[in-house]
């Protein structure tokens, strides 16, 4: 039986940090088992023993979670139709226009069309338009403007 190391694998993270220099990347997450390591560019470091229910992301960005703009897009004890849901397909930035001053794509009450363009997610310095899945009305927006999201984090609700 291979007996496990206790304590953080500094040689690991440094081989994880020099991959992060050498190939450009802002973060890169490696889970064995029950250990979990991520190493970002933006200073932040898990290490996590145990086997973890929640995202990394969500766990590692509690500036993001708990951020007004969240707690606003995700009025508490409200639940919603998941096929009237459209979520994030990627990590990214979320732009509500196609540039900046520009009109928003959609507003709360517009009515879409299926493959309208509803928002952009940015990821990896490219644009990528995110297209309702349905044609309906846009009863809620649940991100704002500039705001990273997770995969699978709601966006839009169309009904």
């Amino acid at each position: 039986m291979a007996e496990k190391k206790l304590g953080i694998d500094q040689a690991l993270i440094r081989d994880l940090a020099n991959i992060l220099n050498e190939t450009d990347l802002t973060e890169i997450e490696v889970e064995q088992e029950d250990l979990r390591i991520r190493v970002s560019r933006a200073g932040t470091m898990q290490y996590v023993q145990a086997p973890i229910a929640a995202p990394a992301y969500a766990a590692a960005a509690p500036a993001v979670a708990a951020s007004p703009a969240a707690a606003a897009a995700a009025p508490a004890g409200k639940s919603r139709n998941p096929d009237n849901v459209v979520s994030a397909p990627m990590v990214g930035t979320v732009y509500m226009a196609p540039a900046p001053g520009a009109a928003q794509f959609i507003e709360v009450g517009a009515s879409v069309k299926e493959g309208q363009t509803l928002l952009i997610i940015e990821a990896m310095k490219t644009m990528n338009q995110i297209p309702a899945p349905k044609s309906g009305i846009v009863t809620e927006i649940l991100v704002q403007d500039g705001r990273p999201v997770e995969y699978g984090e709601a966006l839009v609700v169309i009904e």
